[in-house]
């Protein structure tokens, strides 16, 4: 496998390049950043109420466990005599500890994660930055600021927008960066909507760094994310990609943006924390991911030309990309101090719009990756990223089962569902609260944890089932015209 030879003389000179200066330097950056780009969200009597009837619920559950207790055995001993309640019994008190081993399995793992500390402005490599756009209006324009504000050398970063066949003002938005910028940003303009994945590929094969670095148009950086975006590459020459730190940019006022970032934290900071000990974080988010160009590469007409069902792939393009970099035998990683901030639905229709498409993605991606991971795929321990890919195939395969199991107990035990999920609830959602304050140093905001469970648990517990059914359809579906400002 080809790797490019100036990043190699470079990993020689990596202990060199952990100078006190530019870490301060890098750390005193990011707390200013921070202080721009982080709103707490306010606390008022609409969320004070939510609060409340949140844990009248959980608390509610509990109680309800205690007073239907004779209930619950009665139940068992009637499934106990027969064969089928035997199986579902033993079923589930199996899933059960598989789920809490993973569980301590994953916290193992994450106890020993540190992220990649920025190397010296010397060692940084050459980079390429590329921002695809579609019906951003605006938040282009703050995206692609946003990074030219960036500290990285500005003679090794090359920026480039792409807007996608816009139907509203995006183009204007990104020749209003251009006119402020000048050379520090490329623009570009497809000649009709071709999608994400098409716009990437022209941004692929203009760009002329080491290192290629994707932002959704909806994004703003840290000052120090791009450096430390770019740092693991010269410090480990098996990095193929990076996963940055994904937080919700509109989290100020709207509940399900708060929910979600509460929701954002515990998924990337602790799961793919845990994921990138084993080199095999699953899914490069679009938001923020960094590549090795020579990996994109060799991969590249592949990924342009993928299908699935003899449909072409118009989504999932940064799961795919992570596939095909772990075949190559890459490590994938992330960096918990590369952070982005992203817009997030406010609505409950795009939200399930957004999930239905990420789905659909990890039902394609996860039969792609089970076509090599089981194979002697890269060098060193490959366990880790078999579990990983085994514990996404169980999650899909018992999702139907478990969707017949919950309309039986709906029917048939409403009661006993309701106060039996709710405790769950309680009981799992607590980590996440737990992680979340500990984290954020912000226990009001992780009260966020519950409600969101709860939202999830009632309102959006159809998706998984949804997206294997149709994990065949194409579309977006969260690209629709929203009334933009026009540039000045």
């Amino acid at each position: 496998m080809e790797k490019p030879q100036t990043l190699k003389t470079k990993t020689s000179m990596v202990l060199e390049s952990l100078l006190p200066e530019p870490q301060q330097k890098s750390q005193q950056n990011q707390k200013k950043s921070e202080k721009s780009f982080v709103k707490k969200g306010r606390f008022g009597l609409s969320e004070y109420i939510v609060f409340a009837v949140t844990f009248i619920l959980l608390l509610g559950a509990a109680y309800g466990m205690y007073l239907l207790q004779p209930s619950f055995e009665q139940l068992s001993l009637e499934r106990m005599r027969t064969p089928w309640g035997m199986l579902i019994i033993g079923l589930g008190l199996f899933l059960l500890a598989v789920k809490i081993s993973f569980l301590i399995y994953l916290f193992v793992l994450y106890m020993r994660y540190k992220p990649i500390k920025s190397v010296s402005d010397e060692l940084l490599p050459t980079c390429t930055i590329i921002v695809p756009a579609y019906n951003e209006g605006q938040l282009v324009y703050e995206t692609l600021k946003s990074l030219a504000d960036s500290d990285y050398p500005h003679e090794k970063m090359q920026l480039i927008a792409i807007d996608d066949g816009s139907k509203d003002d995006t183009w204007q938005w990104i020749k209003k960066a251009k006119q402020e910028l000048g050379d520090r940003v490329a623009i570009y303009q497809q000649p009709k909507n071709k999608g994400k994945r098409h716009a990437l590929y022209r941004g692929f094969h203009l760009g002329t760094g080491e290192i290629f670095i994707t932002v959704d148009s909806d994004s703003v950086v840290n000052r120090d994310t791009i450096r430390n975006m770019a740092s693991p590459f010269i410090v480990d020459e098996n990095c193929g990609a990076v996963a940055g730190n994904v937080r919700v940019l509109n989290n100020e006022k709207s509940w399900i943006p708060r929910m979600l970032n509460v929701s954002f934290v515990f998924s990337f900071e602790f799961v793919r924390s845990a994921q990138s000990k084993l080199g095999t974080v699953l899914c490069t988010p679009g938001a923020l991911a960094a590549y090795r160009k020579v990996a994109v590469m060799n991969c590249l007409p592949e990924w342009i030309n993928q299908t699935f069902m003899g449909q072409p792939s118009d989504i999932g393009e940064d799961r795919a990309m992570t596939n095909m970099i772990l075949k190559q035998g890459y490590h994938v990683l992330f960096q918990d101090n590369a952070l982005v901030y992203t817009n997030i639905p406010n609505r409950y229709k795009n939200l399930y719009k957004m999930f239905i498409r990420w789905e659909r993605s990890n039902v394609r991606e996860n039969i792609m990756m089970s076509k090599f991971a089981f194979k002697n795929f890269r060098k060193g321990p490959k366990t880790g990223a078999r579990i990983l890919l085994s514990m996404q195939w169980m999650k899909l395969i018992l999702s139907y089962p478990l969707f017949a199991l919950m309309l039986l107990l709906i029917v048939t035990h409403p009661l006993l569902f309701l106060s039996s999920t709710l405790l769950g609830i309680l009981v799992f959602s607590s980590v996440q609260a737990f992680f979340f304050a500990k984290r954020n140093k912000n226990i009001p905001e992780s009260f966020w944890a519950y409600t969101y469970s709860i939202f999830y648990a009632f309102t959006l517990f159809w998706i998984t089932p949804y997206a294997i059914a149709t994990a065949r359809r194409r579309g977006w579906l969260t690209r629709e015209l929203t009334p933009q400002k026009t540039a000045a």
